[in-house]
């Protein structure tokens, strides 16, 4: 799992603040320029050619109803608009307007850490009235999800509400407008406006570029049809409902346990391996798999060392030094009549449940033979793909720079190259640090991006230098179980926090980190009673050990 959404993020996150008003905002468009056609390529040829009209355009494409949105820069013709078209590929007209098109218009991409906390940071620096910028949210889903606590759901620490909020609860006291809908494809050409002296103040649209990354499944023979990822919300739900109903139908049978297979022992495969084997105890096994031949191998040792005892004292069988080559579904499990009943009853994923899988590994270190293994349950955490846009081969959808893995290339006050008025954060960039290495996707990495690219934000409004992004480790974290977990802060060499005090000490430290103060005081008001209703059971279990031991 791409550790955008991983858990070792940091305790705070430093940066220029300011405490401000918070400004006034509503999307805007005027429905010029293109009619949509039948066929994609005809369309968008169409919307390319149209924009390309308007020098300093910025269009955006989202979908799945294919929505069109657009920006012009002050002076040109008037172009902003939005397009929509509906699954069966019938128009459907949206009109959304700028309060004031003089204002400065930001939008942004991606509702994940990087994009919501930017939205959050632009709205609490102090603005002028004519500069305060009118700031649209746009995402695929309706809820925030703090993903360093996915893990959490699967032990039952938490409930969905407190690790993943509605946006419309979260911004419903600022003037943030958030709107649901899916990136499709994205064509920039704020390029095209090269007047010397033209600045880039006043209503000028702006964009931000933070959509993230999903899991990448189609790794191996097998993988895509046969493995559940664990990066969303979604995925978090699915792995749970396939985990109780492989509980349901094992229960009270004298039967072999529940074998779930993780691919991968980074954090986010150690963290499942360390949840799951706490919640299956004697009634499962987990096998973990890992090419390299240490768990976390990019973790600070302390950590490292407190996850593999862990590991090691809930019987985790780890298989270091492999590769998985191929997934295959073996056959329906004995009771596959009963299995297909609870499926249907809990909503379970028809491709998974039910099903026993062979898993063939492949040696990747000299000395090991090759490993076949049976699972119920196949779990993959291992690459992932940034979420940008699929390029076009045409030249003008090449004019964003990307690498490799699909991130825009970014300069170090982390607007896109050639593109003064694009930022990107997180999975979507491609931010190198001082050595030349692209800065690692981690929700850490993705905090602090959020924190300088709202500052830039407005310091680009207002005409101030812009601030070069540098990113500071403040440490490591990751949970191991209902009451376990390690911390390893940067600022205190060689100490290690695990255990009870570890576990407590991150909860604490999330907490803070969650968006809004109102959304923090109600998930640690929850914590709390849930915290004394544990202490009461455990006083009550205590006492009870005690009589019958008298």
């Amino acid at each position: 799992m791409n550790h955008s959404v991983g858990s070792h993020g940091p305790v705070f996150v430093g940066g220029p603040s300011m405490a401000a008003p918070r400004p006034s905002v509503r999307l805007s468009t005027n429905p010029v320029c293109s009619r949509p056609s039948k066929g994609l390529r005809r369309h968008l040829g169409r919307l390319v050619n149209c924009s390309r009209r308007y020098a300093g355009t910025l269009a955006i494409f989202m979908g799945p109803r294919l929505g069109h949105f657009n920006d012009t820069l002050p002076g040109r013709s008037s172009g902003d608009k939005f397009i929509g078209h509906t699954s069966g590929g019938e128009a459907a007209f949206t009109s959304y307007t700028w309060s004031d098109k003089q204002r400065p218009r930001i939008c942004i991409l991606g509702g994940g850490f990087g994009g919501l906390y930017t939205a959050l940071r632009l709205e609490s620096l102090v603005w002028t009235d004519d500069k305060r910028p009118q700031v649209v949210l746009v995402d695929q889903s309706d809820r925030f999800v703090f993903k360093p606590m996915l893990y959490e759901l699967l032990s039952g620490e938490v409930d969905a509400w407190e690790v993943a909020p509605l946006f419309t609860d979260l911004l419903k006291n600022t003037n943030i407008q958030f709107i649901k809908d899916r990136v499709k494809l994205l064509d920039p050409s704020d390029h095209l406006t090269k007047e010397p002296g033209r600045t880039c103040s006043g209503g000028t649209p702006r964009l931000v570029l933070a959509l993230g990354a999903e899991a990448k499944l189609d790794v191996v023979p097998g993988s895509a049809e046969y493995a559940l990822p664990f990066s969303t919300l979604e995925d978090a739900c699915r792995v749970d409902k396939n985990l109780k109903a492989l509980e349901r139908e094992r229960f009270g049978k004298d039967s072999s346990p529940i074998r779930v297979a993780i691919v991968g022992c980074g954090y986010s495969g150690v963290e499942l391996a360390a949840t799951i084997s706490e919640r299956l105890q004697n009634n499962g096994i987990v096998q973990a798999i890992n090419v390299e031949t240490t768990i976390c191998p990019s973790a600070p040792s302390g950590n490292r060392e407190a996850a593999l005892k862990v590991l090691q004292s809930r019987n985790v069988q780890l298989f270091l030094g492999y590769f998985v080559s191929c997934i295959k579904k073996h056959s329906d499990s004995e009771d596959s009549a009963k299995m297909i009943r609870i499926k249907e009853e809990m909503g379970t994923d028809n491709a998974t449940c039910g099903k026993k899988f062979i898993l063939e590994l492949q040696p990747a270190q000299r000395g090991l033979q090759s490993q076949v293994l049976e699972a119920d349950l196949v779990l993959w955490t291992v690459g992932s793909k940034p979420l940008l846009p699929q390029v076009d081969p045409s030249d003008y959808y090449n004019m964003i720079p990307l690498n490799g893995r699909g991130q825009a290339e970014t300069d170090e006050t982390l607007r896109v190259r050639g593109h003064p008025r694009i930022f990107a954060i997180g999975d979507s960039s491609a931010l190198r640090d001082s050595s030349g290495r692209i800065l690692p996707a981690t929700a850490q990495v993705a905090f602090q991006q959020a924190d300088f690219a709202g500052w830039n934000l407005w310091a680009a409004i207002n005409d101030r230098p812009l601030l070069p992004f540098r990113f500071q480790n403040l440490g490591e974290m990751m949970t191991l179980g209902r009451s376990d977990a390690a911390i390893t802060p940067s600022f205190i060499e060689g100490l290690t926090l695990e255990g009870p005090v570890g576990h407590a000490a991150r909860k604490i430290a999330y907490l803070f980190r969650l968006p809004t103060d109102e959304h923090r005081l109600k998930v640690g008001l929850s914590w709390l009673a849930k915290s004394a209703v544990d202490s009461v059971a455990l006083f009550q279990t205590t006492i009870a050990k005690v009589i019958i031991g008298s």
